[in-house]
């Protein structure tokens, strides 16, 4: 009971003031918005095609529409091959396509002919693009070889427009599309950006440690948790009451990220919403417990102020917030498993992946151990009785 009167009195001293509520519940969502607009946004826009159909036969016209077809792409004409080159170099369009004159001509008389590319730097999405655009071209092809050896076999002297009339036959009838597949999303690799996205989530998340911590220096420099309630307090209660009162704001904090990220910015991570609090939320009991931890360790509130230089910012960039860690030296990424964030992106990332609740057991174990560990040495170590050693 005393742990819980000591919760309830942290969650209204931190959230209860202006400075509180700005730093820990509107910040963070303001940084989950940036990292999202910045690492979240570039899979929901669509690339930008700039085409010219200089082609005045029914092939040219075919081959644009069955490429608009998919909702990747955002085809823009242009008058002439110029604009297109243009709107490429102005960053208007990330790739063009020149469809020659003649093209369907050409095609019907067997003669080779090739669509023109223009772009400035190969992508995933115009090698894809180019990818589907050999196919329609081979289709096409092969639509207008069936209308020449029809041609041949009935042995009639058709004329351009006729073979042209019945190679548009044959494409309205493709154009029906009788026989599709179906896109499936096989989530073989996480979610591009997600790592970025995740990273400064937890970092700012970890904002509540230095809260804690300060509180807590705070009720020592003042003799409050020496003087708290008449009744002997043991030390674990006072630890496990600041313990709790950190969780929930972090709870209340794990619930609007998700919420503004999720049904807001409608930002899909790939990973359902329990275990994504789930997982948040053993990274935010593993930063309370090591809340606990520090706070019996610092005897100075001036260095309070220094978690966030020793302790917040080397754990992220080792835990790999801002990069992957698979860029960093082997004996960096071995000291990675000792540091909660490495634990949380590689959960997220694997369910984003399209794993499943028990292919994240051991992260999550290692999380709740670290936060059990250090839940308990603050217990130990922090010593109500004995008051800062500030002036």
């Amino acid at each position: 009971m005393n742990s819980l009167h000591i919760a309830w009195l942290m969650i209204r001293r931190t959230l209860g003031r202006k400075r509180g509520f700005v730093a820990f519940l509107l910040l963070p969502c303001l940084v989950v918005t940036g990292a999202v607009a910045l690492f979240g946004s570039e899979q929901a826009s669509r690339a930008v095609v700039s085409y010219v159909n200089m082609d005045e036969g029914i092939a040219g016209s075919w081959m644009i529409k069955e490429l608009a077809r998919t909702k990747d792409y955002s085809f823009k004409a242009a008058s002439n091959e110029t604009e297109v080159k243009s709107d490429i170099v102005r960053q208007k369009a990330s790739m063009g396509i020149v469809i020659p004159a003649n093209y369907t001509e050409s095609l019907l008389q067997g003669k080779p002919v090739e669509i023109q590319w223009i772009e400035m730097r190969v992508s995933e999405s115009s090698y894809i693009l180019r990818a589907a655009a050999e196919g329609v071209s081979d289709g096409l092809k092969q639509s207008a070889t069936a209308v020449q050896t029809s041609a041949v076999l009935s042995s009639s002297n058709a004329d351009a427009k006729n073979q042209e009339r019945k190679l548009e036959q044959i494409l309205q009838e493709i154009g029906r599309h009788q026989l599709s597949g179906e896109a499936l999303h096989l989530q073989l690799y996480p979610k591009p950006g997600l790592n970025n996205v995740t990273g400064f989530t937890i970092m700012f998340m970890m904002g509540l440690l230095t809260s804690a911590v300060a509180v807590i220096m705070d009720d020592r420099k003042q003799r409050t948790m020496a003087r708290m309630y008449t009744a002997p307090v043991r030390s674990y209660e006072i630890a496990l009451g600041n313990f709790l009162g950190s969780l929930a704001i972090g709870v209340i904090q794990i619930m609007l990220v998700l919420g503004i990220s999720r049904w807001m910015l409608h930002y899909d991570a790939g990973i359902p919403f329990g275990i994504h609090f789930l997982i948040l939320g053993a990274f935010m009991l593993v930063s309370m417990g090591l809340a606990s931890a520090v706070s019996g360790l610092i005897r100075e509130s001036k260095n309070a102020s220094m978690l966030n230089s020793l302790i917040i910012v080397p754990t992220c960039m080792i835990g790999g917030c801002f990069w992957p860690l698979s860029i960093m030296p082997e004996y960096m990424q071995k000291l990675a498993n000792f540091v909660p964030q490495k634990w949380t992106i590689q959960a997220v990332e694997t369910m984003s992946a399209g794993g499943k609740l028990a292919d994240i057991t051991l992260p999550l174990l290692i999380l709740f151990a670290m936060a059990v560990i250090l839940l308990a040495v603050g217990s130990v170590i922090l010593r109500p009785n004995q008051p800062g050693m500030d002036a």
